[in-house]
């Protein structure tokens, strides 16, 4: 590529839409020989192969822990590898940090966005680039030029605070993009999109592969990997197990290449009958810090022995209602009745010394839910510990309780004592989701419970809930995967910018129905009683 870096952009554009002719079309853009990595006596990535061609998109599967986000971080040049190559267009390369990366054409777009939201997107998009400083214009140009290309959709001037989730991402890839990636790794892209802003994700993807762009999507949406990718590539426990033509495969196929095993991928539904409503919302507002609206004046109600599913956009308010509804922030007006008493203005410790029986699954699992340097007993001990009688407090029903979620949900730990911290993301969400049912709940609110999940361990969590609602417990299910919450759910309540569009019988309704709610259109009045029933 040569030259400057801030002058990447401009070689980029000579070479858009030329790369597969000038290099051939089954040229490798990444080649991973024998990468292994090792964090103490941990063996992250064994010897793993990996590759990707110019004008292809390669899908990532893996388990927690499989070893993905590890081998991604040493491609884009946060770790080194211990020993193996990686090969650039067909040359050996040492990737020693970003810069490195980025000056070899590989841009990354995390999950979590890293965008300054008090810059507009053309500062945040030119934001670490070299040399002197260009006008605005033709800083402008440029962008405009790269959005042209691959039908990206932005404003150069809106602030990203104004933006949606969907134009935030719009912007990370333009960012990497100006920098000249021709190579991007996507990890989770998805996570937080409509199905229409999904689809949309997915034109621009396919038209950067017609450009010549090689693609890494990470994802545990399997119907979206069978949707978008041409091959992918399985890891397992740190090693690369295959790599297989998508068309080729089912979802079934997929995940026993990743578990090992044959898993069941059907999401039972129990119908239970004579539910009668456990907890209703009257009214409810809830502010935000600044004064404005994160819940708007809604009404709804929960039952026994139902799964109520929550859709919405991400920030449409789904954290501040689970908080409210939890005693852990105030409302300014409405009420949360809980068999018909007030439990709004009350403490989360009040609202237990009241016999009412509720837990909360945050989806901030180690700042809210749990205390990441404690281990599984003393985690235990936070929800039972102000039952004890007396100055000294027991540690052994704890233990046994920890010992028994261990063995009920196969828990990978070395130890009830190992800080909790150290353990994978789907571990840490079995202790917090076993901790809260073991206790009995009443009502179960669960927010994000499988976010960042592999599909095995997704699915033990809606087993799991499917279980509370079998004891008649009501759950509140916050989610982000659409299938899942048409699927597990009994009715869905759509939310957008803090006001209920929609509450629908799931079997009643589809993906777009619910996507078109998640944007703010309304769903029909008939719809919605038909739901009630």
């Amino acid at each position: 590529m040569g030259g400057h870096e801030y002058d990447r952009p401009f070689l980029y554009f000579e070479r858009a839409g030329n790369i597969m002719a000038e290099q051939g079309k089954n040229l490798y853009a990444i080649e991973c020989k024998k990468i292994t990595k090792t964090f103490g006596q941990v063996v992250a990535n064994d010897e793993i192969d990996l590759n990707v061609r110019y004008g292809e998109i390669l899908a990532l599967l893996g388990e927690n822990g499989s070893g993905k986000t590890t081998l991604m971080n040493m491609l884009s040049g946060i770790y080194h590898p211990d020993s193996g190559q990686i090969f650039i267009g067909g040359k050996e390369v040492k990737i020693n940090s970003p810069v490195d990366a980025m000056n070899l054409g590989i841009g990354m777009i995390h999950q979590h966005f890293k965008l300054v939201e008090a810059f507009p997107a053309m500062d945040n998009i030119i934001l670490g680039t070299q040399g002197k400083k260009e006008k605005n214009k033709v800083t402008s140009e440029k962008i405009k030029a790269i959005s042209q290309t691959y039908g990206l959709e932005i404003e150069p001037e809106k602030y990203v605070c104004e933006m949606s989730v969907s134009e935030k991402q719009t912007v990370e890839i333009l960012k990497v993009l100006y920098k000249g990636a021709e190579i991007l790794i996507l990890d989770e892209p998805t996570a937080v999109l409509t199905p229409q802003e999904t689809e949309r994700l997915f034109q621009i993807l396919r038209k950067m592969k017609e450009k010549g762009c090689a693609i890494i999507i990470i994802t545990h949406k399997l119907q979206e990997v069978l949707a978008i990718s041409d091959r992918v590539t399985i890891l397992r426990k740190g090693k690369s197990i295959d790599t297989v033509e998508t068309s080729s495969c089912d979802a079934q196929k997929l995940t026993e290449l990743m578990v090992g095993r044959p898993v069941s991928l059907e999401i039972e539904r129990p119908i239970m009958e004579n539910r009668e409503t456990i907890l209703k919302v009257v009214d409810l507002t809830v502010n935000k810090s600044d004064g404005s609206k994160a819940i708007d004046d809604i009404s709804f109600d929960i039952r026994k022995g139902e799964i109520l599913g929550v859709a919405g956009v991400a920030g449409s308010g789904q954290k501040e209602l689970c908080e409210a509804i939890a005693g852990l922030l105030p409302a300014s007006k409405g009420a949360v009745l809980f068999n018909k008493e007030n439990l709004l203005g009350k403490t989360p410790s009040e609202i237990i010394e009241k016999g009412v029986s509720m837990s909360f699954v945050p989806e901030d699992r180690l700042g809210m839910g749990l205390v990441a340097s404690m281990g599984m007993t003393d985690n235990m001990l936070l929800k039972s510990y102000q039952k004890g009688k007396g100055p000294f407090i027991s540690r052994k029903p704890a233990r046994e309780l920890a010992d028994s979620l261990i063995k009920k949900l196969g828990i990978v730990t070395p130890g009830t004592e190992t800080p909790v911290r150290l353990l994978s993301g789907g571990n840490v969400q079995k202790v917090l989701l076993g901790r809260e049912i073991e206790s009995s709940p009443s009502v179960l609110i669960t927010a994000y419970p499988v976010r960042g999940l592999d599909i095995n361990s997704s699915y033990t969590v809606y087993d799991l809930l499917n279980e509370q609602k079998k004891k008649n417990v009501a759950v509140m299910y916050i989610g982000e995967d659409l299938d899942v919450l048409l699927e597990l759910s009994d009715r869905i309540m759509v939310l957008c910018h803090g006001k209920i569009t929609g509450i629908v019988d799931a079997a009643k309704t589809t993906k777009e129905e619910i996507g078109m709610m998640m944007t703010g259109e309304n769903r029909s009045e008939d719809k919605e009683k038909e739901a009630q029933a």
